[in-house]
């Protein structure tokens, strides 16, 4: 028998795995009422997904669980690639000095599970063995239809996020089309030990290359001594016949799960020295597809993760843009849920977010028949495609133009971090991230060598005119140089002391950086053109037809 939900629900999403977790981990923690929900009675504990990018470390620093993914890591220094028993190439990761963070290898229970647990200090839990089945929108909301082991209940949300996966019940019921194709190759994976001599934390990849073809084994690092996610093509014993009825042949499959001595045999064959695999935790026969929705989102409805686009695992890609997905479009609903968003604040999620997927499926499936191009003469900027540290939103309706002839990063790019920076009280130096609230918009306001006392007023009246414009919803601190005579000013101060942040942001003269909550640089401008960023801040927030915020910004600055 059906039930009706009476509690309030701001937003509901489907799915319980990272990119949902992150998800609901970001609307919490701005205060929107949240429920999750997942099919499955506990969560899967495989080694699915276990590269974690540069870009997405950021993220996880912002909400709250970065020390847990760093005890639970293992940091990956690089691949070693082996042709016909000898080794053709070593490649060694590192990051710019800029990059706080580099690449590491973390299982995805662990990931799941250290989300959960922050979910769950946030006073949400996901609603284990519900089924979303079906859903209706209009103008005011969503009422799904969920189903479980007390039965079958309607709810009512202001919005629904599908993160289910590459067979989305809300992308096929929202009618979106998943245009793409299937590689033929099926694989098996394994997560075992192997007691080989090759260094910890590189991936191997050892081909064997004949005239009827390649045959592979490709092994990521995993926590643990000699672990290692396993992965080669599936014995024909082992081969999976068919999908899941949708045409869609993407993740886990067949009935037979590889046993340690299939595995072993195609280490026989392949590994580039003799070694044994023992203690096998998991393994599953798994295919690949490469598809990309035409929309990823429409009305109140919105899909991210594999929900999303799918495609090759290389380079690991997948859960990260899947991750940072979530991590755009969760600011958007909280502000549109409170009721300050601007008009068309959540169709940006599509026009930022899609071209990304786009240019994500078109890569991995290039660099999945052709392998990861590293013969480049830039290898800074391979390591900061592959770290997603170069993902660009400019162009987007919410975006800010880039002014002419500056240098630094232009609006829609990624807001560096910059170390070095000083504040009355602290006896140790800060990065800029550390004083900002994540939560909400930043407002950075760089006072040059040239400003003194007669520049404070204009600096607070800025601040002033922003958080009014921001409805509150913006934190403004100026980052000064080290010459720069402001110490008057009652707005928040962080001194330049090392001179890091204007190497990092090149501000030309007194100038205004807005930083998005998802860490992206909104806009930038001259800090005299009051009218510009306000005329910004309007894009995203909605206007007000009365002074509270206002006075809000009156009493903060």
């Amino acid at each position: 028998m059906g039930r009706s939900t009476t509690d309030q629900i701001d937003v509901l999403v489907a799915g319980g795995g990272p990119v949902g977790l992150t998800a609901a981990i970001e609307l919490r923690r701005r205060g929107v009422r949240v429920r999750i929900v997942d099919p499955l009675d506990s969560a899967p504990q495989y080694a699915k997904a276990v590269g974690v990018q540069p870009r997405t470390l950021e993220a996880f620093e912002q909400m709250g669980v970065l020390g847990q993914v760093l005890d639970a890591a293992i940091e990956m220094h690089g691949q070693i690639v082996f042709l016909n028993g000898e080794q053709v190439s070593r490649v060694e990761l590192s990051v710019p000095p800029d990059i706080p963070f580099r690449f590491c290898f973390i299982p995805q229970y662990a990931t799941e599970r250290i989300l959960t647990e922050r979910l769950a200090s946030l006073g949400t839990t996901i609603d284990r063995e519900v089924r979303l089945d079906g859903f209706t929108q209009d103008a005011d909301g969503v009422t799904a239809t969920l189903s479980g082991p007390d039965g079958h209940e309607t709810v009512r949300a202001q919005y629904l996020i599908g993160c289910d996966g590459a067979h989305s019940t809300v992308r096929k019921t929202l009618g979106l089309t998943f245009e793409g194709g299937a590689f033929v190759e099926q694989y098996m994976l394994g997560d075992v030990a192997v007691d080989w001599s090759l260094p910890r934390g590189f991936a191997v990849r050892s081909v064997h290359r004949s005239e009827g073809g390649d045959d592979g084994l490709v092994c990521i690092p995993l926590p643990g001594r000699g672990r290692y996610r396993a992965s080669m093509l599936v014995p024909d014993e082992l081969s999976a016949d068919a999908d899941q009825g949708d045409g869609v042949a993407h993740g886990f499959e067949g009935s037979r799960r590889p046993e340690l001595h299939h595995i072993q045999t195609v280490f026989d064959r392949l590994a580039p020295e003799p070694a044994t695999v023992s203690d096998m935790r998991w393994s599953s026969v798994f295919r690949i597809s490469h598809r990309i929705v035409d929309s990823y989102g429409r009305g109140r409805v919105f899909v991210a993760g594999d929900a999303a686009h799918i495609h090759p695992p290389t380079g690991a890609q997948g859960m990260n843009t899947g991750i940072q997905d979530a991590h755009n479009l969760a600011w958007k609903l909280a502000l549109a849920v409170a009721g300050d968003a601007a008009d068309g604040l959540t169709d940006s999620y599509d026009a930022e977010r899609r071209p990304v997927g786009e240019e994500v499926v078109g890569r991995t499936v290039r660099n999945a028949r052709q392998g990861i191009d590293t013969a480049t003469t830039d290898p800074d900027h391979l390591m900061r495609r592959e770290g997603q540290l170069l993902i660009d939103y400019a162009g987007s309706p919410i975006v800010g133009d880039a002014p002419t002839a500056t240098e630094g990063p232009h609006p829609g790019q990624r807001a560096p971090d910059a170390a070095g920076l000083t504040r009355e009280v602290v006896n140790f130096g800060l990065r800029l991230f550390s004083a900002l609230d994540r939560t909400q918009h930043s407002a950075v306001l760089y006072a040059d060598s040239t400003c003194g006392a007669a520049e404070v007023a204009a600096l607070e009246l800025c601040a002033a005119e922003v958080v009014a414009a921001a409805r509150g919803r913006i934190d403004v601190h100026v980052v000064a140089a080290p010459a720069a005579q402001v110490g008057t000013t009652i707005l928040p101060l962080l001194r330049d002391s090392e001179g890091l942040f204007a190497d990092a942001y090149r501000p030309d003269g007194p100038t205004v950086f807005v930083i998005r909550p998802d860490g992206y640089l909104g806009y930038r401008g001259p800090l005299s053109n009051v009218t510009a960023t306000l005329a910004h801040l309007r894009s995203t927030f909605a206007e007000s037809a009365t002074d509270p915020a206002r006075e809000s910004a009156t009493a903060t600055t």
